[in-house]
């Protein structure tokens, strides 16, 4: 599946629920957002689907990633949009990003990130924010009764063929166990791919709830949500959102 279409094909691919969960996962998304924000930056924005939705609800929107390629491609694609530009993750580093969005969202990004790389994005989650802004950061629940539901899923899809779904690993029985009944200390070791450098993850064993922990030690969760449908909590949800403010101490 080519990197620009990702998001937008798993909303219409042939897998009814697989379908039903991201376009829940963008709704939310925008639900969370809220009109009148004035600066806007998604963080590992993809091929710019999100933003694309939000351009309507936002003066100015910045979508940030780490391939040239995709944000050529973004930029490219989405040139109508006059108040939307895209950058390189590393350009980021320039002081006049620093605390200079009202909101900034990262989706779905940081399962993927080997642990020196987790806490690198969540530094400049805290640095890119206002003081008096907003974070919102979504990640995939692969715990209790959801995982051998979402393991289904994902290997039925994989058997017909559909994108990065054939790639999906086999759990090891150990591990599997742990991911039924995990709370916020169950660690499960997580295969690294990826050459030097360039590590990441897949959602093999990842844990919200630990990584839940660790959001907390960077700003203060105001709010916990739960996506696609909410009010059945951590428990038969596809993702958990945490609202966060900037820790002041």
């Amino acid at each position: 599946m080519p990197v620009a279409a990702y998001y937008r094909d798993l909303q219409n691919c042939r897998s009814g629920p697989i379908s039903w969960s991201h376009s829940a996962r963008f709704k939310t998304a925008l639900r969370l957002t809220g009109r009148g924000v004035r600066r806007l930056l998604d963080y590992g924005c993809g091929d710019g689907t999100f933003l694309e939705m939000a351009s309507e609800r936002c003066d100015h929107v910045v979508g940030a990633d780490l391939a040239d390629d995709l944000i050529r491609n973004c930029r490219e694609r989405l040139e109508r949009f006059d108040n939307l530009q895209f950058f390189n993750v590393a350009e980021l580093t320039s002081p006049e990003h620093d605390h200079s969005y009202d909101l900034v969202t990262c989706m779905e990004t940081l399962e993927h990130c080997v642990p020196p790389v987790a806490e690198r994005v969540l530094c400049d989650l805290k640095r890119l924010v206002a003081p008096d802004g907003r974070v919102i950061i979504s990640v995939p629940i692969e715990t209790g009764p959801i995982f051998p539901i979402k393991f289904l899923l994902r290997k039925i899809a994989g058997w017909q063929g559909i994108g990065h779904y054939r790639h999906y690993e086999n759990y090891k029985v150990g591990d599997a166990l742990k991911m039924l009944v995990a709370g916020e200390h169950t660690n499960v070791e997580r295969p690294v791919y990826g050459e030097p450098g360039h590590e990441f993850y897949t959602h093999y064993g990842f844990n919200w709830r630990a990584f839940r922990l660790r959001v907390l030690e960077k700003f203060t969760i105001v709010e916990t949500r739960f996506s696609p449908i909410s009010l059945l909590g951590g428990w038969f949800n596809s993702q958990a959102w945490f609202v966060c403010r900037p820790r002041t101490t």
